[in-house]
């Protein structure tokens, strides 16, 4: 038995249950098997397949409990596959994009994804988030790590999309569609410097139904 800290949506997994299969596409980021191993640390089974390793049929084929996107570098409309995933399956498999992943989400949908004001590579910020999705039982504000220089600007968010996490000044730094089980974060619940993150990789694994 594997316990999640107090907090998390999901509170206990058992070794007797078929663990969720959690596929994660690697962008090519040098933390990909951070949020790897967390999967694993909560009893799901993580299959990694990086960015162009794979099609979106061979994704239907592999059928998984849901998708992670990862981050990675360069801009979103670089991510075939990831903006691929986003667009024909978000309806029928839990998605969440992190970092370049929630740039895709915001890509895909219409926004705009543009320089942002600051590069940012390793700082901390406190954001402001609804307490809802992968943030249910996490504090707010909560303290975060980010690392990227784009951005989803707010002003061009679609009606589909609702922005679930900003900092203090306003970046957005997580999106969440209205009616589909598609989240994303700017920020990275893998570094040891954010708060909780275990946590929100918790939370997206019972959306996940696991």
């Amino acid at each position: 038995m594997v316990r999640i800290r107090k907090g998390a949506r999901l509170s206990l997994f058992y070794a007797s249950e078929v663990p969720a299969r959690i596929l994660v596409i690697d962008n090519f980021d040098s933390f990909v098997y951070n949020l790897v191993q967390y999967i694993g640390q909560l009893g799901a089974e993580p299959i990694v397949h990086r960015e162009g390793s794979i099609d979106l049929d061979e994704v239907r084929q592999i059928a998984p409990d849901g998708i992670l996107i990862s981050p990675g570098p360069g801009r979103p409309e670089q991510a075939t596959l990831s903006n691929q995933i986003i667009g024909e399956l978000h309806d029928s498999v839990p998605i969440l994009g992190v970092c370049l992943g929630m740039q895709c989400i915001g890509e895909v949908f219409g926004a705009s994804v543009v320089r942002a004001p600051e590069i940012v590579h390793g700082k901390t910020s406190e954001v402001i988030h609804d307490s809802e999705g992968i943030f249910e039982g996490i504090p707010t504000p909560l303290e975060v790590t980010r690392y990227h220089s784009l951005i989803v600007d707010s002003a061009t968010i679609p009606d589909e999309l609702s922005v679930t996490a900003t900092t203090q000044s306003g970046l957005v730094m997580g999106l969440r569609h209205k009616s589909a089980p598609l989240e994303g974060v700017q920020f990275h619940p893998e570094s040891v410097l954010t708060d909780r993150g275990l946590d929100m990789v918790g939370n997206f694994l019972a959306i996940c139904g696991h």
